[in-house]
């Protein structure tokens, strides 16, 4: 079959890999259907040593499943699934507690010699725990939106969630890339009243006001702080959502939380120090947030994706085959595309 692999920063190649095959009776194989890139792809494009072997990549899928392990139960062949971005067993202690990412016998897409998403077909250890069936036909669609529950609306909600986010709450959103606006949707479904977007491509922010943000805060640093508070009368908002894991977004996020507010930090962080100091000590700061436990939240948001009444697939702004992954990875990195959604 055909799957993406990256070499080293930059070098994305799409090459015929091995036929996955069932290795544990917890296993099941998931013919791909819809499957993209992720804003956290563009790290190790942008980073990534030389890789002899290549590193398979891809952590977002839909797909179809054509053979289960012995152990599996709750599908069958033919079942219409979605892939939360991490695998998990979901009945370990830190499952039960919603801590998906924490499975004790769960782990990561493309490594372990585990296949990764951006391919053509995947084995799924701890099927019967990690895949979801989606009740839509394979053609429906309301594939790209549900594809966001495999990761990225996912995300958005956690953190809002992690940052208490309730009915009549203000919301300052750091990162206008496809988290970010979806934090700004999952803030609005949670009934935030002021929603503030911090970002400065007007293409994003366009799609951020009309998933509910109220304001746009295009500059940077000390100068979105300044501006952030001159939109609250001068306190800041109950919570921030860092979405984009730079030592200078995660200091705005700090400047620009009320007291006693929280901060949610949702970009993968890039950065090895956390500046909180006297200051923030002193503010009664909460710092929260992390990786998302996708699989604990799909049950929850599918149903506003089904019925439309929220429509987070807005995100992706181009489709590709999978042989255009390289160009996909390429768009996404200079900026000439959102989120690429790809069908193979």
């Amino acid at each position: 079959m055909r799957a993406t692999l990256m070499y080293e920063a930059g070098d994305v190649r799409v090459e015929d890999v091995p036929d996955p095959v069932l290795k544990d009776p917890t296993d099941a194989i998931v013919r791909v259907t819809r499957s993209c890139i992720c804003g956290s792809d563009l790290w190790p494009y942008k980073s990534m040593p030389h890789k002899d072997d290549g590193r398979r990549m891809g952590h977002e899928f839909i797909g179809v499943v054509e053979d289960i392990g012995a152990d599996v139960g709750g599908l069958q062949r033919g079942d219409l699934v979605v892939a939360p971005f991490v695998w998990a067993d979901n009945t370990c202690d830190f499952c039960r507690e919603g801590l998906q990412t924490s499975c004790r016998h769960g782990g990561g897409w493309g490594a372990r010699g585990v296949d990764a998403g951006q391919g053509e077909a995947v084995r799924v250890p701890q099927a019967q725990g990690t895949l979801v069936k989606l009740p839509v036909a394979e053609d429906s669609a309301l594939m790209p939106s549900l594809l966001t529950l495999s990761d990225v609306f996912c995300t958005g909600h956690h953190g809002v969630v992690t940052a208490r986010v309730r009915p009549g709450s203000s919301v300052t959103v750091v990162g206008d890339g496809a988290v970010g606006l979806c934090a700004v949707l999952a803030a609005k479904r949670l009934g935030a009243d002021q929603i503030i977007l911090n970002g400065r491509h007007t293409s994003r922010t366009d799609l951020g006001r009309d998933f509910g943000a109220t304001d746009v805060v295009a500059e940077r640093g000390d100068e979105a702080v300044e501006k952030i508070r001159e939109l609250t009368g001068g306190d800041g908002t109950n919570a921030v959502i860092e979405c984009v894991g730079t030592e200078q977004s995660l200091v705005t996020a700090l400047g620009a939380v009320r007291a006693g507010g929280a901060v949610s930090r949702l970009g993968v962080s890039q950065y090895r120090n956390v500046p909180l100091g006297f200051d923030t000590m002193m503010r009664n700061i909460t710092l929260t947030g992390g990786a998302a436990p996708a699989r604990a939240y799909i049950e929850e948001l599918m149903p506003d994706i089904l019925d439309g009444v929220i429509e987070p697939g807005r995100v992706f702004d181009r489709l590709i085959g999978l042989d255009e992954t390289p160009d996909g990875y390429r768009a996404m990195a200079d900026r000439e595309a959102l989120k690429v959604l790809i069908r193979p």
